[in-house]
């Protein structure tokens, strides 16, 4: 079960809530899997979401890129979510620690997964702690940015069709790292 730990307003319509639990769990219209390029959904969050979602993820990641070419983080893929509670799952490239511009990087990730929500009409979006896991970006720095990117695009987007952002966390260390930014970032 989700229980939400905080709540802040982005704008009159819209909220961030930051919660510990399970994204393949989530009800939204769409969740954020933390892809690599190539759209293969081999490990991490990828894995989880694919397996619950089911072989329709993988079969449509696969005719995206034989498509569009390989995702990267200013241009995120969407495909049908299967079997998960939600209706897309869109998939962000974040960044690998050390490979170079991680913190633009990350907040493209971010950035392009709302925009690509806002073109699909959509009205609740939950995003995991993208390259935070077996990608090994600093976990305290990697909030600060999800703050700051997920601020940033409700200022810049004052008529988004979002009206509930959520970051998934999945675990009590995490939700504490992403908390403190959180009252670091809206107590400014």
């Amino acid at each position: 079960m989700n229980v939400s730990h905080q709540t802040y307003s982005l704008s009159a319509q819209c909220h961030l809530h930051i919660l510990q639990g399970d994204l393949t769990r989530f009800t939204v219209d769409a969740i954020v899997n933390a892809a690599n390029s190539s759209l293969q959904h081999g490990g991490g969050v990828a894995v989880a979401i694919s397996i619950a979602g089911g072989p329709v993820i993988q079969a449509e990641s696969d005719a995206w890129v034989r498509q569009h070419g390989p995702i990267t983080p200013q241009t995120p893929a969407y495909t049908q979510a299967g079997q998960l509670p939600c209706r897309y799952v869109i998939h962000a490239v974040g960044p690998i620690w050390g490979e170079g511009d991680e913190d633009h990087k990350l907040a493209d990730a971010i950035s392009g997964s709302l925009r690509l929500a806002d073109q699909l009409q959509l009205h609740s979006l939950a995003l995991p702690a993208i390259s935070t896991g077996i990608y090994g970006f600093p976990k305290s720095r990697a909030a600060r940015i999800f703050m700051q990117a997920i601020l940033a695009y409700f200022t810049q987007t004052p008529f988004s069709s979002l009206r509930d952002v959520s970051i998934i966390l999945r675990d009590s260390a995490d939700l504490s790292v992403f908390l403190q930014a959180a009252e670091e970032m809206f107590s400014e």
